[in-house]
């Protein structure tokens, strides 16, 4: 069978933001090729010290990828919809309107609270020095400024934090609307004059229904392989997708998917069938060198999907919900997401 235009081979990763393929042989290497041979190459040959999670209903279902000064965002993925609705921050002094949280920032956010979360049994995530390390850890700047990482992080935390997240799904023969805002609490510290002074320290609380769907619904996923697609919300899209999907396959001779289907559930922010299989294509290579065990055929009218191993093995996670509730785990089939 052949992969997707030999997608699983470390030496075809494309440069997102020239859309250039990968130079010839003896030419130097961009930062980001660099990046992804060598997070392709480690994970090859070593599993990773730890894992990362992200909620299934979120690897299905993605924030947007662009900035849009539109005050609502939808996505549907089969039998999952997802409508994202931008809020309001207080900051010491007024409510302000937050636009929509986007791009890769959010993305990661969301997998470090997460992760934090299924890691201490706790619903408040503490983001000062721990997410610091996060960023660090993927090679992402912290630096302040108008420009630097730092701000650009702040402002798409308090996006994050101020948006409603509303799930719509078809279940077990129903059609359930859920209201499963993540985040629920944001605190940040102030100035002596009642403005904000500073992300560092603060506190994340997740909703109660979100942290208690955490631990059936976590989709384990290497940071190796976030680290090295943290260029592309695209390429973090497709990752986390297949992290869910891929083992969920159980046709020996695969599923198909066409480029329609493929379009609506990524490729809102295109404006034409042909862009968005040049960026989709170009993103699924990337992915394929970060996740080497992804079976996966181009075919004529779309892609086809073939059984495949996670990217880390199947994890069982204990959660201890709030009091009066069981603790749950995610050995068994979840009943409330379709996967």
């Amino acid at each position: 069978m052949a992969e997707v235009e030999r997608i699983s081979s470390v030496s075809e990763a494309p440069e997102p933001a020239t859309q250039d393929e990968l130079p010839p042989t003896g030419t130097q290497l961009t930062p980001t090729q660099q990046r992804l041979l060598h997070a392709g190459t480690w994970i090859k040959l070593m599993p990773p010290d730890r894992a990362d999670f992200l909620h299934t209903v979120m690897c299905q279902v993605g924030l947007p990828r662009r900035r849009t000064d539109a005050k609502t965002f939808e996505r549907h993925s089969g039998h999952v919809s997802v409508l994202l609705e931008a809020g309001k921050l207080y900051d010491g002094k007024d409510f302000v309107e937050q636009p929509l949280p986007y791009g890769t920032i959010p993305r990661l956010v969301m997998v470090h609270v997460s992760s934090e979360a299924i890691r201490t049994q706790q619903r408040s995530i503490e983001i000062g020095e721990s997410m610091r390390q996060f960023l660090n850890m993927l090679g992402m700047q912290t630096s302040g400024g108008q420009r630097g990482g730092y701000t650009a992080l702040r402002k798409q935390m308090e996006a994050l934090a101020a948006c409603r997240l509303t799930i719509g799904m078809h279940a077990e023969g129903r059609v359930v609307t859920v209201d499963a805002k993540p985040i629920k609490r944001f605190e940040a510290w102030l100035q002596h004059d009642g403005s904000q002074r500073t992300l560092w320290p603060g506190v994340l609380e997740l909703s109660e229904d979100f942290f208690s769907t955490l631990a059936e619904h976590a989709v384990p996923l290497d940071y190796r392989a976030l680290a090295a697609l943290r260029h592309s919300s695209l390429g973090l899209d497709v990752y986390t997708w297949l992290a869910h999907r891929l083992c969920r396959v159980n046709n020996p001779n695969g599923i198909m998917l066409s480029w329609e289907n493929l379009r609506d559930q990524f490729g809102q922010e295109y404006h034409t069938s042909k862009d968005f299989k040049k960026e989709f294509r170009q993103a699924l290579r990337q992915v394929c060198v970060v996740y080497p065990d992804a079976r996966i055929e181009e075919i004529i009218g779309g892609l086809k999907l073939y059984p495949s191993p996670p990217p880390l093995p199947p994890t069982t996670i204990s959660m201890m919900l709030p009091s009066g509730n069981t603790p749950v785990d995610n050995s068994g089939d979840p009943k409330s997401y379709p996967r």
